[in-house]
């Protein structure tokens, strides 16, 4: 509920937006004690909740389940006329929200001493805003207002309704023929789900390679599979033009001259930052030439009172690395402390079937004679030839001392393994500590161990370290000598 004051109400911080960066800017100001208000001018939760990671892994997990039923077959179990009821498909997507709804309530926020404004903020001074016209002022801020999805603006966009990340939660039916545009992660989970869930997708992607941030050889198992999902994708092109006449199915025209023709279009081009009307450059807080909330190391903004965390900072755009920033921002706010956010360690997961997860270098950051790459094959790993699942691997990088400094796995619940990937590159582990470290048998991590193994093989094998093994062995042969008995 707002607080309604004829006068400015004062506050030791004001946290804008109640997405995963503002959500926990505001519990780890809470917890200090401070005197916390959280705005929100839409719902509580922000997009994880309401339109992303929730519902897109809701909805990841139903396309899953038909796949599984449709291939079952190669296990001997026969599964005859599967069919999928889409609204029931959406009613376990709205479940899930539901069910995780509360733990992002005003009264879950009262449990912190956090109050919550419903209403649109605008700065009025360095350290003044006013929300729904109702004056507040503050010692600390926090920005957290998160991006929204870009909408494309060729010709014909205006004449129909282009689905985004946001809009798709509201279809109530299956479409028949879905385009995708774009070809990263969001329009490729979201794609390859459809596709399974029985819409005829295509992916108009502008690059070379499906998800082209990740490692090629991790974009090739990924379209090897989305070619017998039965997907269409088109590299190297572009949409250029809609034409439709009920201002939902049409054709989309590409950038060749070529047509393809659709029920509904999904948007996955990007994501734009969301300030709205709340003129930070009022409050003395820059931009970035992009839009962004400019920021220090410490995502303290210009206005040294107010920091910025999350997508609208311009970080990697994923929940987690908001809520991680929100804790620095809010822990810098109330203590005065510098802490920085360290944009060397950024896990990410594209939650696709399968899953590519990747932290810190890649294979393709590999530079000759400074770092060494090993590769845990799944074709190798007992797990993986159990399930039937042998095109993924664990690959990682390590530095000439044997440190690993990142990699990249792709499978089955890869964003489950990379935890141990993750936690290895933050606390400058050694693929000995890895190697060192038994694993349970037979899992997937079992690749990620099969990689460490053959990077301390590898030492083991050249150089001071192998000599001094040498010298070892014909020292022990010449004191232990022949046995007795």
């Amino acid at each position: 509920m707002s607080p309604q004051h004829s006068t400015p109400t004062h506050w030791d911080l004001i946290v804008i937006g109640s997405g995963s960066a503002g959500i926990v800017a505001a519990k780890t100001a809470g917890r200090f004690g401070a005197r916390v208000l959280l705005v929100e001018r839409h719902r509580l939760g922000g997009d994880c909740l309401w339109t992303g990671c929730v519902p897109s892994k809701s909805l990841i997990a139903a396309a899953h389940a038909a796949h599984v039923a449709r291939s079952s077959e190669r296990f001997g179990v026969t599964t005859d006329n599967v069919t999928v009821d889409f609204a029931r498909v959406m009613g376990h997507v709205q479940s899930a929200v539901a069910t995780i709804e509360p733990h992002d309530s005003a009264e879950a926020f009262a449990e912190f001493g956090i109050e919550v404004a419903h209403g649109t903020a605008q700065f009025t001074g360095r350290h003044a805003l006013e929300i729904d016209g109702v004056p507040h002022t503050f010692a600390q801020a926090v920005i957290a207002t998160g991006t929204v999805p870009r909408v494309p603006t060729f010709t014909g966009t205006d004449s129909i309704q282009m689905l985004t990340s946001d809009s798709m939660w509201e279809l109530d039916e299956l479409p028949a023929r879905l385009v995708v545009l774009g070809g990263g992660a969001i329009g490729s989970e979201l794609g390859q789900a459809m596709a399974r869930l029985g819409s005829d997708v295509t992916i108009v992607n502008r690059s070379a390679r499906i998800l082209p941030a990740e490692e090629e050889r991790a974009s090739a198992v990924l379209q090897a599979t989305f070619d017998r999902d039965g997907i269409t994708v088109l590299h190297g092109r572009s949409a250029v033009e809609v034409v439709s006449s009920d201002g939902l199915s049409g054709e989309v025209v590409l950038d060749d001259g070529s047509r393809v023709p659709f029920d509904r279009v999904l948007a996955a081009i990007g994501r734009t930052p969301n300030l709205g009307t709340l003129s930070p450059e009022t409050a003395g807080v820059a931009l970035t030439e992009q839009g962004y909330v400019d920021v220090d190391a410490s995502l303290r903004t210009a206005n040294k009172h107010i920091w910025s965390a999350g997508d609208v900072a311009g970080l990697p755009k994923f929940s987690h690395i908001a809520g991680v920033s929100g804790g620095i921002a809010g822990t810098n706010a109330i203590l005065g402390l510098r802490r920085k956010f360290n944009e060397a360690v950024v896990p990410r997961v594209t939650f696709t079937s399968p899953e590519i997860a990747a932290v810190g270098l890649t294979a393709s950051d590999a530079v000759d004679g400074k770092h060494r790459v090993f590769t845990g094959e799944h074709s190798a790993t007992d797990r993986a030839i159990a399930e039937g699942e042998e095109d993924g691997f664990a690959q990682i990088v390590v530095s000439s001392s044997g440190r690993v400094l990142g990699g990249t796995i792709v499978g089955p619940r890869a964003g489950e393994s990379l935890g141990e990937l993750t936690v290895a590159v933050s606390a400058k582990l050694s693929t000995s500590t890895l190697a060192g470290a038994t694993h349970a048998y037979p899992t997937f991590s079992d690749a990620l161990w099969t990689a460490a193994i053959a990077d301390v093989q590898y030492r083991l094998k050249s150089g001071i370290v192998a000599s001094a093994i040498q010298l070892l062995v014909r020292v022990r042969r010449a004191i232990v000598g022949k046995p007795r008995d």
